[in-house]
């Protein structure tokens, strides 16, 4: 894990002075992934490494882990509760109240491109990039939100598999809380992500990285891929 990390963190520095960025802004979300993510960023940008915690209908849990991980890494934070604004977008474009019972994705995604908007709005006003907290099971099957928590500058754990990503949490010192946590989105409270793709991460890496896996979970994982393909390519241009 040593040598994953110091590559990725030489990667990470590469594009920030590339870009002549001044900073680097991450979502913190209390999971796993952006626990790794701000920590490998604090490594390349030690004096200017931020965390936005945005809870959005969130389970409570999930800014105090935030919190918790960003005491761990040293990392100060702005915390920018988007429930009012969601509730109203939401009314606005529904023409009913917001129910949080509901389990509608057309609207739940609108939470992750409302982080995006607040993401850049810090990236902007600090000279900074936003760097993703996607990893390879995800990218691979398009569990990610198009122009939400896909629209990023940088995805320095992309190629890693969701269990690759667990080993690297260890040796960065991530708290055991956040890597033994049930993976989850945050869409809506108890959402799962392994129920929600219909294969767990276990299943999702061994596609993947050996192929050995069983044929249901291939199908699925094929399944997902290929309906997902929209989300991985710029915009279509029609032919000159």
């Amino acid at each position: 894990m040593r040598e994953n990390a110091e590559k990725i963190i030489g990667w990470l520095k590469s594009r920030f002075e590339e870009a002549d960025a001044r900073g680097l802004v991450v979502g913190l979300s209390g999971g796993i992934d952006s626990a790794v993510t701000v920590a490998l960023c604090k490594r390349v940008c030690p004096e200017n490494t931020l965390g936005v915690i945005m809870p959005c209908y969130s389970d409570p849990q999930d800014a105090v882990d935030a919190e918790l991980v960003a005491r761990t890494f040293d990392v100060p934070v702005e915390k920018v509760v988007l429930d009012e604004i969601f509730e109203l977008f939401v009314q606005k474009l529904t023409g009913r109240p917001y129910d949080p019972s509901e389990r509608d994705l057309t609207v739940a995604n609108i939470k992750p491109r409302l982080r995006m908007t607040t993401l850049y709005f810090f990236a902007a006003r600090r000279k900074s990039l936003v760097v993703g907290t996607g990893n390879k099971s995800e990218l691979e099957v398009g569990y990610f939100t198009k122009y939400g928590d896909g629209g990023v500058d940088l995805l320095p754990i992309g190629n890693l598999v969701k269990t690759e990503v667990r080993e690297l949490a260890r040796y960065l010192g991530v708290p055991a809380r956040i890597i033994e946590k049930r993976p989850s989105a945050g869409l809506w409270i108890g959402q799962n992500d392994e129920v929600e793709m219909g294969v767990t991460y276990e299943e999702l890496d061994c596609c993947i990285l050996t192929g050995n896996c069983s044929l249901q979970a291939k199908k699925t994982v094929e399944e997902l891929s290929k309906r997902s393909e929209h989300k991985k390519i710029m915009p279509l241009l029609p032919p000159e």
